[in-house]
């Protein structure tokens, strides 16, 4: 064996192994301060017995190994949060479909009693200008929610129905549906 081969191989045999309660000591400190100072490292080596490189390198490896569990933690809570988003979409999706349906359903709605308005008026001017018969809708709650029914009414030729009360009429039928 060569100088160097034995000179290393030396340096090996002389650093040793800690024990566990060197370890607890150290767990300890490592607790309290992540970051080794100068003055706490020959005060951990001379409280351990061993050199102060020996802490340092500990402290490094303990260091690195702190740093991937913590980065391990923030990916696993930045998942959840990932995870908990994209169900959020989901449901707010669900819940603009539902809303486009009745948006839809109402502008039928509007588009229908327009026409019957138009067609009413157009016979009523026939008929001497009797008031015209309008559809629209009476909402009425319940425990399980509410429902709708139209009947007839007799307006004026001016008067139109609201969208507030075309709103509460679809809401209260469907609104057990809702999320």
């Amino acid at each position: 064996m060569d100088f160097q081969s034995q000179k290393l191989c030396s340096a090996k045999h002389n650093k040793r192994r800690l024990n566990q309660e060197q370890v607890r000591l150290l767990e300890k400190s490592f607790s309290a301060n992540k970051k080794l100072e100068p003055e706490l490292k020959l005060h951990l080596a001379n409280q351990l017995g061993v050199p102060p490189r020996q802490v340092a390198i500990w402290y490094q490896n303990k260091r690195a190994r702190w740093k991937t569990q913590s980065l391990e933690l923030d990916y696993n809570t930045l998942q959840v949060k990932l995870e908990n988003a994209l169900s959020e979409k989901r449901r707010l999706e669900k819940d603009v479909k539902y809303l486009q349906e009745e948006l839809r359903k109402a502008q039928w709605m509007m588009f229908a009693m327009n026409n019957q308005r138009d067609n009413h008026h157009h016979h009523q001017y026939h008929q001497h200008h009797h008031p015209p018969n309008f559809v629209s809708c009476n909402s009425t709650g319940s425990s399980e929610g509410g429902s709708s029914s139209f009947h007839e009414n007799t307006v004026h030729d001016h008067e139109i129905l609201q969208i507030d009360e075309l709103y509460a009429c679809l809401v209260g039928a469907d609104r057990s549906t809702w999320s």
